[in-house]
């Protein structure tokens, strides 16, 4: 998965598990940016009567890194407060919430948003409601209405929604987690050699989930640093981005009167920068160490980077298929396109026309050009589809991120950085699923991630 559940001690803790980050300048306003942190990860849509939400007791935060150092210059901070209007009933709601001021809604959910840049707080919103669920047609008639709703334009030029939303990432993982196993029926063969080890169509492990999202769209002169005064106008536009989750160090258990308490300082406990990188690069014993780090830290895995264990996995799992990367591997030569993409950005020279490097500080960051204005005709593939708005170049909500991902791994950007090298014929692997194995449509526009699945339509999350 992107960072569902990928870590041992946050997939215990799922308010707080960051499970999918996207960042990309806006089609409709190429002027801005969009940022988008999913957290709550796989959420069934029948959820009553205590339905998902933020965690009052989480400072979440989707971070901004301009000058390249592996450290936050922009910070867009969410703390989130909770409100029961009716303390004798166990209902979330006594009959339909039409508008986000209804009487029958029995437990609202606010937030405060802080933007910290450069040090200096200032907070840009002090009490802004969140939707409900989508609980059903009778509880939620209007359920767009209500996002509407609780989409805001400030007056300093951000637009902000936080809420639930329907899960966009899509990936089979029974197919995935059971020894790499691929099972797209279409491609069973690969230059002549049996590929995949089973038939069958491709499953979205994680469709008719929901997740909660925060999403902020931020003018990119707020986001962007001055070239001039900085002294390096050819890494000016590129901006990295990653969100984090953090808890206060102390929590006391209450008794029968009083309730649980939090003190102490904040504590990061979850992070996500590029799709991924936690889930398949770093190893189990290091995952819940990697979440409580900054990315400057990040050079403590670069050898991990460097040297996949994915990549060393597909000519044991596949044997006869990935010839060359085998012989890749087996030279312990350092993956340096890898690298680049995943902890330095891509440097000039490269790609034609492209670049996204933030400099030599490895760090995991979704970088993002934010010169590079948005495609007209988006490949779902990316940069590696020729389509240099798309993933790598920081993450739309369509790209298929997984294909890219195990490409890359696979040996196919390989000759970016090594002009001898010949991709395996099998590097080009497509998993089977796409944006169109998403039940709920992405949005033409803000928040982009398509309307969450209601209870009463989806009682057991079944597969279509």
């Amino acid at each position: 998965m992107s960072s569902h559940r990928e870590a041992p001690e946050i997939a215990k803790d799922p308010v707080a598990d960051s499970s999918d980050l996207y960042a990309f300048v806006t089609p409709s306003q190429p002027d801005t940016v969009t940022l988008i942190a999913n957290y709550v990860p796989v959420q069934l849509p029948s959820g009553g009567p205590n339905f998902f939400e933020f965690g009052d007791d989480v400072r979440y935060e989707i971070h901004i890194d301009n000058d390249g150092d592996g450290y936050p210059d922009v910070t867009y901070r969410f703390e989130f407060t909770t409100e029961i209007t009716n303390q004798n009933s166990f209902l979330y709601n006594t009959g339909p919430i039409e508008s986000l001021e209804s009487k029958n809604w029995n437990r609202r959910q606010f937030y405060r948003l802080t933007r910290i840049a450069d040090g200096r707080a200032r907070v840009l919103a002090h009490k802004l409601p969140c939707p409900p669920c989508n609980v059903g047609p009778l509880s939620t008639p209007n359920y767009q209405n209500l996002v509407r709703q609780a989409t805001f334009k400030l007056s300093t030029g951000e637009k902000v929604f936080a809420g639930q939303r329907a899960d966009g990432f899509f990936v089979d993982l029974g197919a995935v987690f059971d020894l790499g196993t691929l099972r797209p029926f279409q491609q069973l063969h690969v230059a002549g050699k049996k590929l995949f080890r089973t038939e069958g169509e491709p499953v979205n492990a994680l469709d008719r989930l929901n997740v909660h999202s925060l999403a902020v769209q931020v003018p990119l002169n707020q986001v962007r640093r001055k070239a001039a005064r900085y002294g390096y106008a050819d890494r000016a536009s590129t901006i990295g981005v990653w969100t984090s989750a953090s808890r206060q160090q102390v929590r006391v258990l209450g008794d029968r009167v009083a309730a649980d308490t939090a003190a102490g300082p904040f504590t990061q406990v979850s992070r996500l920068g590029n799709p991924l990188f936690n889930e398949v690069i770093v190893p189990m014993s290091r995952k819940d160490v990697w979440n409580t780090l900054p990315p400057s830290e990040d050079k403590r895995f670069a050898g991990f980077v460097e040297r996949p264990e994915l990549a060393a996995l597909l000519p044991a799992l596949y044997p006869g298929v990935f010839p060359n990367l085998d012989a890749l591997n087996k030279s312990k030569k350092p993956r340096a396109d890898l690298v680049a993409i995943l902890l330095t950005g891509v440097p000039a020279g490269l790609i034609d026309g492209f670049a996204n490097t933030t400099g030599d500080v490895q760090a995991d960051m979704l970088r993002l050009n934010t010169a590079i204005r948005p495609s007209p005709r988006p490949d779902r593939f990316g940069v590696l589809g020729g389509d240099l708005a798309g993933f790598p170049n920081g993450r739309r909500v369509a790209d298929d991120v997984v294909t890219i991902a195990l490409r890359a791994v696979a040996g196919l950007t390989v000759p970016l950085v090594d002009k001898t090298f010949r991709p395996d014929a099998a590097a080009a692997v497509t998993p089977g699923l796409s944006a169109a194995d998403v039940s709920a449509p992405f949005l033409a526009d803000f928040p982009f991630l398509g309307t969450p699945y209601d209870g009463f339509g989806n009682p057991q999350a079944k597969k279509s």
